[in-house]
């Protein structure tokens, strides 16, 4: 590396560090942990300024689905830069989001035949919560104001979506602030008993549920569920079977479901939306992260054509008037729509599931380490717990094992003790291999 090339690399961290607040940081940690000043990507690598490359193992926070700079989405956003940047999505439309609208209603089979677009996965839950409260109050239910989330629930920071997020290092700070949601038990897997299946948690967590629906019947609006994987609480993983239940108790007691698939949709659990692995379908859906393939902030909710009755009206103030500036952004709705069509072309579902596999033999050394637990797997999502005794290096597990990672090549950021991988789609065989041995590799210098 040239001195050039190292005082380059340093001026960016510098004035980074002075005027970029960075996100989910606590900035002081930066005088001890690396921040790597990024110059381009390619694939499943990103490259720091002086060239030294880095193995996305986590998508960039499980938004990359096909790799960065893919010439295809590349192509796709060139051409739409030339005709349409932006256009207000009020009293107007446009070609992507129309054909992106009508590709993803046919994905459900027409169950959720209506989308309605913002930016970012929080601002998605945000809509779905409001449209689940103003679609009783204009049916004229106005008691169902309530919404329960599920114990470790995380759906994002904003003031709505904090309300129902069950993790106290986000919301602790804000709890005046937020409207207070009904917390019920977690199907985790990870919380079976001695003797029980991955089914029995999740119908145990079910009946708690049903006895919190009984005890507020009239008064819920929404229940809100990660489907399969509630990923911010550690990759927490649970039976399809729980899903289908909570299909059945929503009905029985007049309840929406919404189904927050920001980070496990888009073909992350093996499907192309989490609540088909049920063969079932929520009230509400939430995308956001890799529909736009990781490329630009695009957030949607999708929802039956009996929520968009409810707010059709002559009446304005019966309309759901909830806006963003950049709704439906062409831009963003084509990368979504090149992103589609390389899940259609490529064929990205079965070969995700040779992928799976690939991957979970890969890490078998891991998966049978004593200093493992709870190895576990949902499609292209795997992950496994550490087990550290001292509580002071497992305070600080996350921290070490991000700056071991980055010495070997790789881009990981555990959650807790729950180390996990959500790579890319792309990768190949022998990047999946490195993956596994380099994993191992910061495994045992971490737990030395």
């Amino acid at each position: 590396m040239s001195g050039n090339n190292l005082n380059q690399e340093n001026d960016w961290v510098a004035r980074s560090l002075q005027h970029v607040w960075h996100p989910c940081t606590q900035m002081q940690h930066h005088e001890t942990v690396p921040l790597i000043p990024v110059s381009h990507g390619r694939g499943a690598w990103l490259f720091d300024m002086e060239g030294k490359r880095y193995l996305d193992a986590i998508s960039s926070w499980w938004v990359n689905l096909f790799g960065h700079a893919n010439p295809r989405i590349n192509a796709e956003l060139k051409d739409q830069l030339d005709k349409l940047e932006h256009a207000m999505l009020a009293g107007f439309t446009h070609a992507p989001v129309v054909e992106l609208s009508e590709k993803l209603a046919a994905l459900t089979n027409h169950a959720l035949g209506h989308c309605f677009y913002a930016s970012d996965g929080a601002s998605a839950v945000e809509i779905a919560l409001k449209m689940s409260f103003h679609a009783w109050r204009n049916g004229g239910q106005t008691e169902k104001q309530e919404f329960i989330c599920i114990q470790g629930s995380y759906h994002g920071e904003t003031v709505g979506a904090l309300a129902v997020t069950d993790v106290s290092l986000f919301r602790e700070a804000y709890g005046p602030m937020l409207q207070r949601a009904h917390v019920v038990a977690s199907p985790d897997a990870r919380l079976a008993e001695a003797g029980e299946t991955a089914s029995d948690v999740a119908l145990r967590a079910a009946a708690a549920l049903e006895a919190k629906l009984q005890e507020r019947a009239g008064k819920i609006a929404a229940v809100i569920i990660e489907p399969l994987v509630q990923c911010a609480t550690g990759m927490a993983m649970h039976d399809p079977v729980y899903l289908k239940r909570l299909r059945e108790l929503c009905d029985q007691y007049q309840v929406h479901l919404i189904a927050d698939e920001i980070a496990v949709g888009c073909g992350r659990t093996g499907t192309f939306f989490a609540c088909e692995s049920a063969n079932i379908w929520p009230d509400f859906l939430c995308l956001s992260k890799g529909i736009s393939g990781g490329y630009l902030p695009l957030s949607l909710v999708m929802t039956t054509d009996t929520v968009y009755q409810a707010f059709y009206d002559a009446d304005v103030r019966r309309g759901f008037l909830h806006s963003h500036s950049y709704t439906g952004n062409p831009l963003a709705c084509r990368a979504a729509l090149a992103t589609l069509a390389i899940f259609e072309d490529d064929k990205v579902l079965q070969m995700n599931r040779v992928k799976a596999d690939f991957l979970n033999t890969a890490f078998a050394d891991l998966k049978n380490d004593a200093r493992v637990r709870h190895f576990r797997q949902q499609g292209m999502i795997l992950a496994f717990d550490a087990v550290v005794d001292d509580a002071e290096r497992a305070a600080t597990f996350s921290r070490r094992f991000f700056a071991a990672a980055l010495k070997q090549e790789l881009l990981m950021r555990p959650i807790g003790r729950t180390v996990y991988m959500m790579p890319p789609y792309i990768l190949e065989q022998d990047e999946m291999s490195l993956l596994a041995h380099k994993t191992r590799l910061v495994f045992e210098e971490v737990m030395a």
